[in-house]
């Protein structure tokens, strides 16, 4: 059967994506270059255990990832991020969560920031994908830590400007939780903001589990709360305290 001369050629894969990994803990980096190396479309091409080394790999490799860790001895990864990401996209991948940390990370430059504990391994594989196309990449508590740098101090002024927000924005159950009659209610209650909010979603029959998910916190955190909440509301159930929350307990 003769060949179409118009017939589609199939396109060879695009190379795989080529990263350096740095970071001081060599298990750390052996585990890395596993992981990544298992996948078809990415490459560790150079380890690193400082900022020094990896931005002298990067000039010899030239990747197009790095993976820069934030604490390391000699020179440190904030250290070395403004002069690596002259070189390629610089995703930190640190246990280092702190809000300032991750604010001034993505001020000097870095394309994404995962802390440890919050991603799979395939997870891990698409932020690199992600970074090495131009596209941010962020676990929970980076997000939060960005989120917290944008609202800034005017959040609070905001607040009383917004609008309400239509009920079908609203988890189920949550909807009638918005009247201005409800919420000054509440406020008697003296619960902080973070525990008005685990408040709002216990009363929309959510679990600690999925609390914590929403919230970003640990489950431990969110029975912490509950303890608080059930202190102020003088309730020993979730039931009782969704009852009183709601305004539908008798007193």
């Amino acid at each position: 059967m003769p060949h179409h001369p118009f017939a589609e050629r199939e396109e060879p894969p695009p190379p795989p994506l080529r990263v350096l990994v740095a970071d001081d803990n060599p298990v750390i980096r052996a585990g890395l270059t596993a992981v990544l190396g298992a996948q078809d479309d990415l490459t560790v091409v150079a380890e690193a255990e400082d900022g020094r080394a990896a931005w002298e790999a990067a000039l010899r490799v030239r990747p197009d990832v790095v993976l820069l860790d934030v604490r390391m001895p000699g020179v440190d990864g904030m250290s070395a991020l403004p002069h690596l990401v002259r070189l390629a996209p610089v995703m930190m991948l640190t246990y280092s969560d702190e809000t300032e940390i991750v604010q001034e990370a993505v001020r000097l430059g870095a394309g994404g920031y995962l802390v440890h504990g919050e991603f799979t391994t395939a997870q891990l594989a698409q932020a690199v994908r992600d970074v090495g196309g131009g596209r941010p990449h962020f676990t929970p508590t980076a997000t939060n830590a960005l989120l917290a740098h944008i609202r800034g101090p005017a959040t609070a002024h905001a607040k009383s400007e917004l609008p309400a927000l239509p009920t079908h924005f609203l988890p189920k159950g949550l909807s009638r939780l918005q009247s201005p009659v409800g919420q000054s209610s509440k406020s008697r209650f003296q619960l902080s903001s973070r525990e008005a909010e685990i408040m709002d979603l216990i009363a929309s029959g959510m679990t600690n589990q999925q609390i914590a998910a929403v919230c970003f916190i640990s489950e431990k955190t969110v029975k912490n709360h509950i303890n608080r909440i059930f202190a102020k509301l003088h309730t020993t159930t979730r039931a009782q305290a969704a009852a009183k929350w709601l305004g539908v307990a008798g007193e």
